[in-house]
């Protein structure tokens, strides 16, 4: 019995673990929509940031922390003023605020 329950100990450890890669690998990056941006906590927010600047950069490491958040703050502003709310965040830009792109 001890055996069995440190087995599912072990596979749930694994699995939660795991829960960030699955995110960040169906995280859609760029092509998240202002709406659901403005909805997720930070956490979640830095990794579709991130991912959006890969997508952008073409790079595959890691983006500067400076970077991720200069974009960070800078999708915030205007995504918080999207007259179209499913603007996607690669596309949320000033004349958004004042246009329904």
């Amino acid at each position: 019995m001890k055996v069995g329950t440190g087995f599912v100990v072990a596979a749930l450890a694994v699995l939660l673990s795991g829960c960030t890669d699955v995110e960040k690998a169906l995280n859609r990056g760029g092509d998240t929509p202002c709406s659901e941006y403005v909805t997720q906590d930070q956490d979640k927010k830095r990794v579709t940031i991130t991912k959006l600047v890969k997508q952008q950069t073409g790079e595959k490491n890691e983006p500067a922390g400076t970077v991720v958040d200069a974009t960070l703050i800078s999708v915030d502003l205007l995504c918080a003023a999207q007259r179209n709310a499913e603007t996607p965040i690669k596309n949320a830009d000033v004349a958004g605020i004042f246009v329904n792109k």
